[in-house]
Formats: structure tokens, C-alpha cells, sequence
């Protein structure tokens, strides 16, 4: 089974962008040992510029187009380090993938990473994507990992997307405002009413919130994958996601 899973940035940092290290520690562990049962699994990670903010010191999230380049410049550093540390603790090499709108729009580019990809797991490498928001400018960004994600699932024909972010799933409406709120379980059809269900961002460290998530899930559903929301504070739990237990919400393609 090859499974995509999208690690959204407030599953990597704390509140001041510093990297939750108890977190992707366990998240690389758990990785690790599910591509030792025999699993093909490509990561999309977010955090660059979430990392970046916090090893440059700065109080809050730059808001101009410069500021968020520079610190995933410098936050892409750290975040493949911790990946390519902890990974290796395990036996495990990775690969880092950038990637930007029109890598994947144009076939020719499409095809290389196809391409790129099935030699590293042919290789036995962990494929790590993430968008290349250093040169990335309006017009050629996915605008979010969960698009991405999605996108990347496609391209190379995964059973299944796992989206792990500070949620539990999807709401019937906002858990954080309402406390009669129920999870719903399982989505066979992404209706109107399912989109109505879509709320802001849960945290000002990513770009994404259930709009994106939900955006996510048509464009994996249409193409055959099924796809996950879950709470990356839990990492243990794609255990049960890998073993067929009811996690979060699936999206049934």
C-alpha cells in the first residue's frame, strides 16, 4: 500500500514556532516503522517557515512576501536536519523534493517527479515534499500543503491521503465554539452542505484550515484515493489508520 501523509505545521512546532521535538521525534519512530512492515510512504511536511520564524527569534509570523521567503530559506534547513537526523537514527535516508505549481501542471516536469520518486522507493529512500516557497510567488504556488498533498497523492497513484494537522477530523461545526459538535466519521460524497462545514485556519503557524482540507479531499476522492483528517498531536494513531481502525475522518473515494 503506498500512502501519502501531510504533516502540517502545528503538529512540528510549538506556539513560537520552535520545534516540538517530543512530536517529530515520535513521528519519525512511528514512519520509521511502519516502511519497516512494508509500507510505501512519501511525506509532504509543512514547518519550513514555522522553523524558520523560530530560529531567526522573530515574535510572530512575517505578513510580506520577502519575510516568509527568507525564513523558509532558513527554515527548510532545519527542518530537513531534524528529518534527515532522526530518520537516520533509524536506518531510514531521506530524500528533500521542492516543488512549485507548474512542477506538476507541466507534464514533462510531472513525469521526472514520477520519475524521481519511484526510484527512491525503489532505492528504499523516504521521499520528503514540501512547496518551494523560496522562489514560489503568487501565481506559481499551490497556496497550501493540502492541496499539495492532494496533488502529490495523484501524481503518484497512492491508495491513500493522511492529512495529520490540530484537529481530530470533520465537525457537524466549530469544536472550539461549540461543544455539542460531533465528528463525523466517515464522508461518501463531498456535498455542498459537507463544504458549508469548512472553518478558518486552527492555527496562525500554517496557511491551511478545513476549506483546504475539504479542497484536498475532492481532489484525491475524484482520483481514487481515500483520504484521512487526523490529530497529529497523536502520531500512535497511524498505527491504527495503517491497520483499518476508524481514525478522524475518512473521505471515501
Amino acid at each position: 500500500m503506498r500512502t501519502v501523509i501531510k504533516i502540517g505545521t502545528s503538529t512540528l512546532t510549538h506556539d513560537n514556532g520552535s520545534v516540538n521535538l517530543r512530536r517529530i521525534e515520535a513521528l519519525c519512530r512511528i514512519v520509521s516503522d511502519i516502511i519497516n512492515s512494508g509500507e510505501e510512504i512519501i511525506l509532504v511536511s509543512s514547518g519550513a517557515i514555522g522553523m524558520g520564524v523560530g530560529k531567526l527569534g522573530l515574535k510572530s509570523r512575517p505578513s510580506d512576501i520577502a519575510g516568509k521567503q527568507a525564513c523558509a530559506a532558513v527554515g527548510q534547513c532545519e527542518l530537513m536536519y531534524e528529518y534527515d537526523k532522526l530518520f537516520g537514527e533509524y536506518n531510514h535516508t531521506v530524500a528533500q523534493i521542492l516543488l512549485t505549481a507548474p512542477d506538476l501542471a507541466c507534464d514533462d516536469r510531472r513525469e521526472k517527479f514520477e520519475n524521481t520518486v519511484e526510484r527512491l522507493l525503489d532505492l528504499g529512500v523516504l521521499p520528503i515534499i514540501n512547496e518551494n516557497d523560496t522562489v514560489a510567488t503568487e501565481e506559481i504556488v499551490f497556496g497550501d500543503n493540502d492541496t499539495l498533498a492532494a496533488k502529490v497523492a495523484v501524481t503518484v497513484e497512492a491508495d491513500l491521503l493522511i492529512l495529520l494537522s490540530d484537529i481530530d477530523g470533520l465537525y457537524t461545526s466549530d469544536p472550539h465554539k461549540n461543544s455539542d459538535a460531533r465528528l463525523i466519521g466517515e464522508v461518501r460524497e463531498i456535498t455542498d452542505d459537507i463544504m458549508a462545514l469548512a472553518g478558518k485556519a486552527g492555527s496562525d503557524r500554517g496557511t491551511g484550515g478545513m476549506e483546504t482540507k475539504l479542497k484536498a479531499a475532492k481532489i484525491a476522492t475524484e482520483a481514487g484515493c481515500d483520504m484521512i483528517i487526523a490529530n497529529g498531536s497523536a502520531p500512535e494513531l497511524l498505527y491504527d489508520i495503517v491497520e483499518g481502525k476508524s481514525v478522524g475522518t475518512r473521505f471515501f473515494s
